[in-house]
C-alpha cells in the first residue's frame, strides 16, 4: 500500500514539551507529542463533513421547500435521510478499514461525500436531491466511524482523552461553517443560495484528501497485519518515549495474539485478527466483559442523540421562530450564535478530559443538558400560550436555555461520546464494534431528525423539549450505573477494567474505588 513511505512524511519536529500525566504514575512534566496531535487533527478533519451537513441543512431547508414546494414531511425526511443513510457507510467501515487500513478508509469518505455534494448541489427536484443525499450520507457514515477509531489507536494513553476528541470538535467546527454559510448565501436568490450551501461542502473532501497523505497508518492496524516494523517507527514518533513505545507495541501485540519474543518486521498474524469470528465474539457469544462493553459502546451513543441534539441544532431556525424571532436574517443569525457557543464550549472540554476524567465531565454535562431542556420547554410552552403576541422574556428564556444546553453538550457528552466508544473496544472487536456504535448513533439521530417537525405538532414544541429531557434523565442515570471511569488507561488494559465486578477509577493521584453502581 506504500504505506511505510507515507509513515515519515510528517517532520520530526512535532514533538515539544507541556506537563502531563505519565501512564500510571504521579503526575509530573511530560513529553506532549505534537505529531501525535498533528496526525490526529487531520484524522478528525473527516467530522467537518458531517458537521457541514447538519449546519449548513438547518439554513437550506428554508429556501429548499420554498423553491421545490415540498411539504414539512418532506423537509423533515430530506433533513435527517442522511443519518439513516450513513448507517450503510458505518456497517461496511469497520470491515474495509481492517481491509485496506484506516488511512485508506479516510479517503474512500472523503471522496464518496464529495460526490454527494456535488449532486446535491446541481439537484433539479426533490428525488435528485434524495439520491444527493444518499451518497453524501455513506461517505459520512464511513468519515463517523473511521476518524475515532484512528486517533484513539495513535494517541499516548495519558492524552488520549484530549486527542480523542478532536472528531467532536471539529464536527463543531463544520456546523459553524454551516452556519455562517446559510448567512452568506442566504442572500442570493432563491433557486442558487440552497445550491451554494449544499455543494460548496464538496471543498472541505477535497483538502482532507490531500492532507490524509501526510499521517501515518495506525500501528494497530499495522500490527494486525503482521508489520511490526513499520507500527514500531509509527509508535516511536507517537510516543513521548522510547520506552513507552516499546510498552505500547508489547500491549498490541499481545492483543493481537502474537508473541512477545517476535521481533522480525514483518511476521505471520494468527487468522482470528483477520476478521474471522468477530461478530460472533462482539454478538453471539460474547463473554461478560465483552457485552458490557458493548452496552456502554452503544448506550452512550444512543442517549447522545435521543436527549436531543440533533432537533436543536437542525431545527434552530424553527425553534427561534417559535420562540417569537422574525425575519429569515435573525432567524440565521441566533443560529450562529448557537454554532459559536458549542464550538467554543468543545474547545474548552478538550483540555478537561484528561485532567478531569470522563464521569465527572459527562455527569455533570448531562445534568446541566436536562435543567437546560425543562426550561427550553418551559419557554416554548409560554411563547405559544402567547402566540399571537411577542412575549420577550420567554424569547430570552428560549435563547438562553438553548446556548446553556449547547454549551453543556459540548462541554461533557458531546466529546465524551466518541472518545469513550473509541477506547472501550478490545483490538480485535474495535472496528466492528465502534461501527455498530457509530450506527446506533446515526440511527437514533435519523428517526429524531426525521420525527421532530411531526412530533412537536403532535405534542407541542413545548412537550417535545419535555420529552427530550426526560431521556436524559434515563441518560444520567444509565451513565452512573454503567460506565466506569476510563483515564489514564491504555487500550489493552479496557477489558481487563470491565471484566471487574467492581469498577475502578484509574486516578493518578491515588486512584478511587467505583463499584458498578458508580459509587465510592
Amino acid at each position: 500500500m506504500g504505506a511505510q513511505g507515507k509513515e515519515n512524511s510528517l517532520p520530526e519536529s512535532f514533538v515539544g514539551t507541556v506537563p502531563a500525566m505519565e501512564i500510571g504514575t504521579p503526575e509530573k512534566p511530560r513529553r506532549w507529542n505534537k505529531y501525535a496531535i498533528a496526525c490526529t487533527m487531520l484524522a478528525s478533519m473527516t467530522s467537518i463533513l458531517l458537521g457541514y451537513d447538519i449546519g449548513v441543512m438547518s439554513g437550506a431547508m428554508i429556501f429548499i421547500k420554498d423553491d421545490l414546494k415540498v411539504s414539512d414531511v418532506q423537509i423533515e425526511i430530506l433533513a435527517g435521510i442522511l443519518n439513516v443513510y450513513s448507517l450503510l457507510g458505518s456497517a461496511a467501515a469497520g470491515r474495509t478499514s481492517d481491509w485496506i487500513g484506516r488511512r485508506y478508509t479516510i479517503v474512500l469518505a472523503a471522496v464518496i461525500f464529495f460526490v454527494g455534494a456535488l449532486l446535491m448541489g446541481f439537484a433539479t427536484n426533490y428525488a435528485f436531491l434524495m439520491f444527493g443525499r444518499f451518497v453524501a450520507g455513506i461517505g459520512v457514515g464511513y468519515a463517523l466511524m473511521i476518524a475515532p477509531v484512528y486517533t484513539a489507536e495513535i494517541s499516548p494513553a495519558a492524552s488520549r482523552g484530549f486527542l480523542t476528541s478532536f472528531p467532536e470538535v471539529f464536527i463543531n467546527f463544520g456546523i459553524l461553517l454551516g452556519y455562517v454559510s446559510n448567512y452568506a448565501f442566504s442572500k442570493l436568490p432563491q433557486h442558487l443560495g440552497w445550491r451554494f450551501m449544499l455543494g460548496i461542502g464538496a471543498i472541505p473532501s477535497v483538502f482532507l484528501v490531500v492532507f490524509v497523505l501526510a499521517m501515518p497508518e495506525s500501528p494497530r492496524w499495522l500490527v494486525m497485519q503482521g508489520r511490526l516494523g513499520d507500527a514500531r517507527r509509527v509508535l516511536t514518533k507517537t510516543s513521548d518515549s522510547k520506552e513507552e513505545a516499546e510498552l505500547r507495541i508489547a500491549d498490541i501485540k499481545e492483543a493481537a495474539g502474537i508473541p512477545a519474543n517476535c521481533t522480525d518486521d514483518v511476521v505471520s498474524v494468527p487468522k482470528r485478527n483477520s476478521g474471522e469470528g468477530v461478530w460472533k465474539e462482539l454478538l453471539i457469544r460474547p463473554i461478560p466483559a465483552v457485552r458490557r462493553i458493548l452496552i456502554a459502546g452503544v448506550g452512550i451513543h444512543f442517549f447522545q442523540q435521543a436527549s436531543g441534539i440533533d432537533a436543536v441544532v437542525l431545527y434552530s431556525p424553527r425553534i427561534f421562530k417559535k420562540a417569537g424571532i422574525k425575519g429569515n436574517d435573525a432567524l440565521l443569525g441566533a443560529t450562529v450564535a448557537v454554532g459559536f457557543t458549542k464550538t467554543l464550549f468543545i474547545l474548552v472540554a478538550t483540555f478537561l478530559l484528561d485532567k478531569i476524567g470522563r464521569r465527572p465531565l459527562l455527569l455533570s454535562s448531562v445534568g446541566g443538558m436536562i435543567l437546560s431542556l425543562v426550561g427550553l420547554g418551559f419557554g416554548l410552552t409560554m411563547a405559544d400560550h402567547y402566540h399571537e403576541e411577542r412575549v420577550m422574556w420567554a424569547i430570552a428564556i428560549c435563547i438562553v436555555c438553548i446556548l446553556a444546553y449547547v454549551s453543556f453538550f459540548s462541554i461533557g457528552l458531546g466529546p465524551i461520546t466518541w472518545v469513550y466508544s473509541s477506547e472501550i473496544f478490545p483490538l480485535r472487536l474495535r472496528a466492528q464494534g465502534t461501527s455498530m456504535a457509530v450506527g446506533t448513533n446515526r440511527l437514533t439521530s435519523g428517526v429524531i431528525s426525521m420525527t421532530f417537525i411531526s412530533l412537536s405538532k403532535g405534542i407541542t414544541i413545548g412537550g417535545a423539549f419535555f420529552l427530550f429531557a426526560g431521556i436524559a434523565s434515563l441518560a444520567w442515570i444509565f451513565f452512573f450505573s454503567f460506565l466506569p471511569e476510563t483515564r489514564g488507561r491504555t487500550l489493552e488494559d479496557m477489558q481487563a477494567l470491565f471484566e471487574k465486578s467492581r469498577f475502578k477509577s484509574v486516578d493518578e493521584d491515588g486512584g478511587t474505588a467505583i463499584n458498578g453502581h458508580g459509587q465510592q
